[in-house]
């Protein structure tokens, strides 16, 4: 399901030449490590960095700029939220690419994760391939979240996403980044502003299949197009509806009817 207002996709995905580099946070270290070591014997990927906690993990991403931030909600100092909103939120010039794990199954770290601007959501119980899978997506400008999820946290993000601070929940601060909602988000009357240019037909499909979840590469199977067309359709998307990412599409797809719970 993805960076900033208008931009198509991430300039970071399209100038990843070698392998994919990532930045591993968690403040427990035998997972920190395991999750390291997971990822370096996937083909293609790298941990360029680790960290114990966000504060860290933000001044080591904003230093060495890996291509995909894997991030720990429950963090000692800055949480994972937190992180995410300094990293990839909607103030941010340059964001980069960030996926949050978690033990916990929780709408509220999945709505907090997505509006701080997290390219991704996966539960520690993922597996390797799911893992590596969403490391890709994320480099790649696409966004994974764990299946688990994915469906329940759509059907009701537009009726009960919260709209206040962006820390973990149940504690205290948070830079506020995650509050923000698209553009395309309902408005206090409860309508949801509609784009100034209409969709088109294909633009329709596309859409309906990232608020499915589908990838890129999903999609061009499925609508017997290339893939250079629908991330141009996917760009185009975004710059209408007013989404920073492919989450905020799907978002926006559900928000105004275009998909509905229990519709396939």
């Amino acid at each position: 399901m993805s960076a900033d207002g208008a931009s198509a996709v991430p300039a970071d995905a399209e100038r990843i030449t070698g392998p994919i580099t990532v930045l591993v946070a968690d403040d427990q270290e035998i997972v920190r490590t395991g999750l390291a070591m997971i990822l370096d014997a996937q083909s293609g990927i790298e941990v360029v960095a680790q960290a114990a906690d966000g504060r860290t993990a933000v001044e080591l991403a904003r230093r060495l700029r890996p291509d995909v931030s894997l991030l720990d909600i429950r963090m000692p100092g800055l949480d994972g939220i937190e992180a995410t909103a300094l990293l990839a939120g909607r103030e941010v010039a340059d964001p980069l690419a960030v996926v949050v794990i978690t033990t916990f199954d929780l709408d509220e770290y999945v709505y907090a994760a997505l509006r701080a601007g997290a390219r991704g959501f996966l539960l520690k119980d993922a597996g390797a391939a799911l893992l590596a899978q969403a490391v890709r997506a994320a480099a790649a400008g696409d966004a994974l979240i764990a299946p688990s999820v994915t469906t329940r946290l759509l059907r009701a993000f537009a009726d009960s996403a919260p709209t206040s601070g962006s820390g973990a929940p149940g504690e205290s601060g948070g830079s506020g980044a995650s509050g923000e909602s698209g553009e395309g988000r309902a408005g206090a009357d409860g309508g949801v502003p509609q784009p100034v240019d209409p969709l088109t037909a294909r633009e329709e499909e596309v859409l309906l299949a990232v608020a499915r979840g589908r990838t890129n590469t999903e999609i061009a199977r499925e609508l017997f197009v290339t893939l250079s067309t629908v991330k141009s359709h996917v760009a185009n998307l975004m710059t209408k509806v007013g989404a920073r990412n492919r989450v905020e599409v799907a978002l926006w797809a559900y928000d105004t009817g275009r998909v509905r719970p229990g519709r396939p």
